[in-house]
């Protein structure tokens, strides 16, 4: 194991199993498939069971992986799991069924261009069936979006901490130039894994062993309406205080901005870059970016849209995320939206003219 406060190069997606491993993983789940393959890979290579006990398997299938996670989340166990886009496409009635149950448990995307199998080059297009949620019924996961190497390790234990407070599934929405990407980072401390009566003190609704009425039943299932309406309304009030709660984002220059770019993930690293380039100009440019999509910075978009005259909102997609700026704006600026599709990654020469053809001089 690496000392503590050791500065590694790494890729994203070696980061991310790197940190579960310190993190006090007890499992993961996935199936292989580009481009976040080296997860699974890296966990393999360095062999935790040997170690901390955490538990490794390659499902044989990205449904199995979810509903392992499932079973996982059903006795307080640390679990997660990671896929990209066509993948997680896949675990949907997984996480519903988690969210419904009230179910811990982290996935990670490192998302790719689609529709469909699409291809293998990164993309943001699954802001969508992150944050309204894939599967069926009134349900959110809390969503992380990691902009760097440090947070895909950071965002691991972060996960785990909100999936546990709030008892609902966690997705960490990277794409595949983060999880690709090599920077350099400092991983977390190893976390000694819970014994089997610390996760009973910490979480006296799983389902371990026998209990004193009887065994527990783990279930999103319940037949009569009314009760299925109450625990909806439950839900809903848990949604709610996440909501007022945990929204992370990150501001770049909005104290004096005139106009501002709205980015998340590797978006957002790019957009920086257009700001200096348009404060080089004398355009005064600053950015938000989101670290939760959900949920969403909407106070403080709305905030600062009562300063500015116009916003862009930078995606790798055809534009998911302006709907949310849209809804926080109420129409007080214009907003317009800039994005390349297909696994196409913009430049920061691309944004700044976009900014001056869709916003500036609109």
């Amino acid at each position: 194991m690496e000392e503590k406060n050791e500065i590694l190069l790494m890729k994203g997606n070696e980061a991310i199993a790197h940190a579960a491993i310190r993190c006090g993983c007890d499992g993961y789940f996935g199936y292989p498939i580009t481009p976040q393959s080296e997860v699974l890979e890296t966990l393999a290579k360095e062999e935790p069971w040997k170690t901390t006990g955490m538990v490794v398997v390659q499902a044989e299938s990205e449904v199995a992986a979810i509903n392992m996670l499932y079973g996982g989340g059903a006795v307080g166990k640390r679990v997660m799991t990671s896929s990209s886009s066509p993948g997680v496409a896949l675990m949907q009635e997984g996480i519903t069924y988690m969210a419904g149950a009230e179910l811990p448990g982290l996935i990670v995307n490192v998302q790719r261009g689609g529709p469909g199998l699409g291809t293998i080059q990164p993309s943001q297009g699954d802001y969508f069936q992150s944050t309204r949620g894939g599967g069926n019924g009134d349900y959110n996961v809390i969503v992380l979006a990691p902009a760097s190497v440090q947070e895909m390790a950071d965002f691991v234990d972060l996960g785990f901490n909100l999936a546990f407070k709030y008892r609902n599934p966690v997705l960490m929405l990277s794409d595949g130039v983060i999880g690709q990407m090599m920077e350099k980072v400092v991983l977390p401390p190893l976390k000694p894994r819970r014994t089997n009566e610390e996760v009973r003190q910490e979480c006296p609704w799983a389902a371990i062993g026998k209990r004193e009425k009887g065994k527990s039943i783990v279930t999103s299932l319940e037949l009569e309406p009314k009760e299925m309406e109450k625990h909806n309304l439950h839900l809903q009030e848990k949604y709610a205080t996440i909501r007022k709660n945990e929204v992370r984002f990150e501001s770049f220059k909005t104290e004096d901005a005139d106009y501002l770019i709205v980015a998340f993930g590797s978006a957002s690293r790019i957009a920086q870059k257009s700001i200096e380039l348009c404060r080089a100009e004398g355009i005064r440019v600053g950015m938000l970016r989101p670290i939760t999509l959900w949920p969403f910075p909407t106070e403080e978009i709305a905030r600062l849209s009562k300063q500015v005259k116009g916003i862009l909102s930078v995606e790798i997609n055809a534009g998911q995320m302006i709907e949310d700026i849209k809804l926080a704006v109420e129409g007080r600026v214009p907003v317009s939206h800039y994005g390349r599709m297909g696994g196409m990654v913009p430049g920061p020469d691309e944004i700044v003219a976009a900014l001056k053809e869709k916003v500036i001089n609109k």
